[in-house]
C-alpha cells in the first residue's frame, strides 16, 4: 500500500504534464487562412470609386484610364511565417539552476562533473539505500563483510551529461566512482579484522527530463532515473539491485534577483535483498527538497547567488543492521519511519554564458543520517 501511494502521489503529475504539453500544442497550430470575404471587400471598395468618378461629370471613357485592381500579393516568406508553426527557443531559459543539491528543473544540454566528501554515515546499509544488506548476516547477504560498519566516511566522483534534442526533452547519463573508508564497526560482528577500505565504479544512473512548462520565469519537469548494478555490493560500492526514481522538479523566479527551485520524488528499489524471517531489507524512500537563491552578483557575463537548500527523507520500509544488547553482537532493526533531514548552505557562481561552478557544506539536523556532513564541488557546462 505504501508504494502504491508513493507511485501516485509522484507520477500523478505526469498526467497533468502530459495534458498542458498537449494544450500548448493545439494553441501553436496556425488557424485557417483568412476568408475570401476580405479580397470581396477589396473589389466593392473599387466599384464605389468608379461611380464617385462618374458622378463628378467625368465619364468613365473620358477618365483616365485605370490598371485592373490586383489582389494583394503574399510573399512566399510570410505566407511560410503563417503556416509554420511557432518554435521554441534552444537553450535553457536562464544561465541555470542556482541550487547544489535539489535537481535542476531546466532543461537543456550540459556536463556536470562533481565530487562529494561525506563523513559519519552511521548505517550504511539502512533500506540498502547506500550499500547493500551487510554481509554479517550471513545467509547469502550481499553486502561487505566481515564487519558490521556503524561510521563510514566516503567520496564519490560523478561525471553526468544531459542531452536536449529539442526544449523541454532531454536524457542523461551519470558515472559515479566511489571511495569508502570505515571508521568503526560494531563490536563482536567480525572474526579477526574487518573490511577495509574500497574504491571502483558504483551504481551507473540514467533517465529522462520532460518539462510541462518551459520559460524564463518558471520549469516544471518530470525526472525519471534509474540506478543500474554496476557497483560492487560486496565491497560497498553499489547497492546490489536495480531502483529508479520518478520525482517532479520547480523552478520559480521571484525577481531578478530571487529564485527558488523544489523536487519531490521517491526512490524504488527493485529486487533488492532479504533476510529469513523478516523480509525485505531494501525499503522505499520518499525525498523532498527546496532551496531559495539570491543574486548578489547579477552582470550579464558573472552571477554569484548564494543558496541556502532544505533536503529531507523519509524511509518508508526496509531494514538496517545496528548493535544488539544481547547475543549475538548485531541486529536488523527495523527502518520505516526514519526521517532525515539535512541542511545545505553553498555558493553558485556562473560566468559567461557556459560555465558555473558550485561549492557547498550540508549539516545533519536529525538524529538519524545517510552522513553527519557533506562538502560538495561542481562545475557545470552548458550549451
Amino acid at each position: 500500500m505504501r508504494r502504491l501511494i508513493l507511485i501516485a502521489v509522484v507520477f500523478l503529475p505526469v498526467m497533468l504534464i502530459a495534458q498542458q504539453t498537449g494544450l500548448s500544442r493545439m494553441k501553436e497550430q496556425p488557424g485557417p487562412d483568412a476568408s475570401p470575404l476580405a479580397d470581396a471587400s477589396s473589389t466593392g471598395g473599387l466599384v464605389e470609386a468608379s461611380m464617385t468618378s462618374s458622378a463628378s461629370g467625368m465619364s468613365p471613357s473620358m477618365a483616365e484610364p485605370q490598371p485592373d485592381p490586383q489582389p494583394p500579393q503574399t510573399s512566399q516568406s510570410t505566407q511560410s511565417q503563417k503556416t509554420a508553426p511557432a518554435k521554441e527557443p534552444s537553450g535553457p531559459p536562464l544561465e541555470g539552476s542556482m541550487v547544489g543539491y535539489v535537481d535542476d528543473a531546466i532543461v537543456g544540454s550540459q556536463i556536470r562533473i562533481r565530487f562529494d566528501a561525506g563523513f559519519k554515515d552511521n548505517a550504511p546499509d539502512r533500506a540498502e539505500f547506500f550499500y547493500p544488506q551487510c554481509g554479517c548476516n550471513g545467509g547469502g547477504a550481499p553486502g561487505p563483510k566481515p564487519g558490521a560498519a556503524n561510521n563510514i566516511n566516503f567520496q564519490q566522483l560523478y561525471f553526468q551529461g544531459e542531452y536536449a534534442p529539442v526544449r523541454r526533452f532531454s536524457v542523461f547519463t551519470e558515472v559515479p566512482i566511489r571511495w569508502i573508508q570505515p571508521q568503526s564497526f560494531i563490536p563482536g560482528t567480525y572474526p579477526a579484522s574487518p573490511f577495509s577500505n574500497k574504491s571502483g565504479i558504483s551504481d551507473v544512473r540514467a533517465g529522462f527530463k520532460l518539462a510541462a512548462t518551459a520559460s524564463s520565469d518558471h520549469s516544471l519537469t518530470f525526472q525519471f532515473k534509474a540506478y543500474f548494478p554496476s557497483g560492487d555490493g560486496s565491497r560497498g560500492l553499489g547497492t546490489a539491485h536495480y531502483s529508479v526514481e520518478p520525482s517532479l522538479l520547480y523552478y520559480q523566479r521571484l525577481s531578478e534577483r530571487w529564485a527558488v527551485e523544489s523536487q519531490i520524488g521517491g526512490w524504488i528499489p527493485i529486487n533488492g535483498s532479504s533476510l529469513s524471517g523478516r523480509g525485505n531489507y531494501a525499503g522505499d524512500i520518499y525525498f523532498y527538497g527546496i532551496g531559495p537563491s539570491y543574486r548578489l552578483v547579477n552582470r550579464e557575463n558573472i552571477k554569484f547567488a548564494p543558496v541556502v537548500e532544505l533536503f529531507g527523507w523519509r524511509v518508508l520500509g526496509g531494514l538496517e543492521t545496528v548493535a544488539s544488547v544481547i547475543a549475538p553482537p548485531a541486529v536488523a532493526a527495523d527502518a520505516s519511519g526514519t526521517n532525515i533531514v539535512n541542511l545545505k548552505i553553498g555558493a553558485r557562481t556562473s560566468f559567461g554564458r557556459h560555465n558555473s561552478i558550485y561549492a557547498g557544506f550540508g549539516q545533519a539536523v536529525t538524529h538519524s543520517v545517510w552522513y553527519e556532513h557533506i562538502v560538495r564541488l561542481e562545475y557545470r557546462y552548458s550549451f
